[in-house]
């Protein structure tokens, strides 16, 4: 059984037909790396899984999407509770207005949690998880501002963990800094994977072949090709991939 599924899933803005009959099956604790150029799905098809796609107008979708084997755009499907369970990461860090400490603490008070050495205990766990609890121990009650950009991205992925979803969706999450803020979060990607299923948009085919397990190709709102990170890179089937991953367009 599958982690996360779609099945012939097509998805239509107003007429435009933006993914065409996807089929893909994703494993618990991998992490799969979704490419391919700018415009063809990638970010619309990882916006499936957390429903996010919910909030732009004229959205029609067919098909059906699964995490754990339930269709989550099925009947009684509590969308609230489909959120705290998909963790979201966006391509630019967004830390709320608020305190490093609140920042994390925001999802769980949301959730009516208020037992204070509960709160303590999950967000010193998330930022342990998010490489960051070193860096900002000391200055928990210090605006999320004052974080370089990297550590407000990792700030922000201990945000999406706090509430202990078991899929963690990144949608470019390293695009936006610099090579070691970037490696740092690479890093934080491998150890996540052993709790998280994670999945990642990104245009950097390098990382993609460091830190994902699987990658998926899209073009054009087709799923091209779907495998074996190694094989993608070195033997893929499909000669839009070849030529993608070799530079020769995108």
């Amino acid at each position: 059984m599958y982690k996360l599924e779609a099945r012939d899933l097509h998805l239509f803005y107003g007429d435009f037909h933006a993914l065409k009959g996807i089929t893909l099956g994703m494993q618990t604790n991998t992490v799969t790396a979704l490419i391919g150029p700018s415009g063809c799905g990638k970010s619309t098809f990882l916006r499936l899984f957390n429903r996010m796609n919910d909030l732009i107008e004229n959205v029609k979708i067919e098909g059906n999407v699964l995490i754990d084997n339930k269709n989550i755009y099925g009947k009684g499907i509590a969308i609230d509770d489909l959120r705290k369970r998909v963790g979201m990461v966006f391509q630019k860090p967004n830390p709320f207005p608020k305190t490093i400490f609140e920042n994390v603490a925001y999802g769980l008070r949301v959730n009516g949690i208020k037992h204070k050495k509960f709160i303590d205990e999950r967000v010193e766990r998330s930022l342990v998880q998010a490489a960051l609890w070193d860096e900002v121990k000391d200055k928990l009650r210090k605006s999320a501002f004052e974080l370089s950009g990297g550590q407000q991205q990792r700030l922000c992925i201990a945000r999406a963990l706090a509430i202990e979803p078991s899929v963690v969706l990144m949608d470019e999450p390293a695009s936006a800094l610099d090579p070691i803020s970037t490696s740092k979060i690479e890093e934080l990607i491998h150890d996540l994977k052993k709790e998280y299923t994670i999945v990642i948009v990104t245009h950097n085919m390098q990382q993609a072949g460091r830190v994902s397990d699987k990658t998926a190709f899209f073009y054009l709102g087709e799923l091209v090709e779907y495998d074996d990170t190694k094989t993608i890179f070195t033997k893929p089937k499909d000669l839009r991939t070849q030529n993608y991953i070799t530079g020769r367009f995108g």
